[in-house]
């Protein structure tokens, strides 16, 4: 079972790249997400799922346990195979799902290619008690390890190894889910308290930590 790739980007596709490991090219199907961040020629680490049929092994690759983590949910439901699971990754991070799922936000994914609205309503149904939380040092760029860099291999110079493109960041998820983890330590339900705080984080972007959760407590109490 492979679970991880370290080699060379031989090729990019539309839907899946060759990564060269010693020789041995692997075609690893991704999301367009997680392809945009690669570049041909540079040395790449990726996460890899490998799915086991009675005709074929396929290889899915990931650029983040979260993305992989995401994955693994998503295609336990029911319609979502890897083809169809890659297109949602592809236009939804894995930050942007968990708060589409905890908004109930059916039109998020209905701008993924093969989910329509029955899908759709079947997806934030139930998935809204699988919520795959990503941690704050993620979000801030400090937990990524699937990109190499010259201490992985010592033919790369620290020049090529900063070019590596750095992991999105999204200060509103990080704010969210502060707030998500104050109002679960006082007894909210997740994933009420994950709605609340979406609500309260978007609406009040600029707003400090102590006001978020003043916020989403009176709307609790309302």
């Amino acid at each position: 079972m492979i679970a991880k790739l370290k080699g060379v980007i031989d090729n990019i596709g539309e839907d899946c790249c060759i990564i060269d490991v010693n020789g041995v090219g692997y075609l690893v199907n991704m999301s367009s997400r997680s392809l945009s961040k690669l570049k041909q020629g540079d040395y790449a680490a990726l996460l890899i799922e490998t799915v086991i049929k009675e005709d074929s092994i396929t290889l899915f690759g990931f650029q983040s346990p979260w993305e992989k983590e995401w994955f693994n949910t998503l295609t336990k439901i029911q319609g979502v195979g890897g083809k169809v699971c890659l297109n949602i990754l592809s236009v939804l991070s894995p930050a942007q799902l968990s708060q589409a799922v905890a908004a109930q936000d059916k039109s998020s994914f209905l701008r993924a290619a093969g989910v329509g609205p029955k899908l759709a309503a079947r997806l934030v149904t139930e998935l809204k008690d699988k919520i795959v939380t990503i941690p704050v040092e993620y979000m801030n760029g400090k937990e990524l390890n699937t990109n190499m860099d010259e201490t992985d291999d010592p033919k790369e110079t620290k020049s090529s190894a900063k070019s590596t493109p750095e992991p999105e960041t999204d200060q509103t998820y990080t704010k969210t889910e502060d707030v998500t983890s104050a109002l679960t330590n006082l007894g909210y339900q997740k994933i009420e308290a994950y709605r609340i705080a979406s609500e309260v984080c978007l609406k009040n972007p600029d707003a400090d930590l102590g006001t978020l959760i003043r916020l989403a407590l009176k709307e609790f109490n309302q």
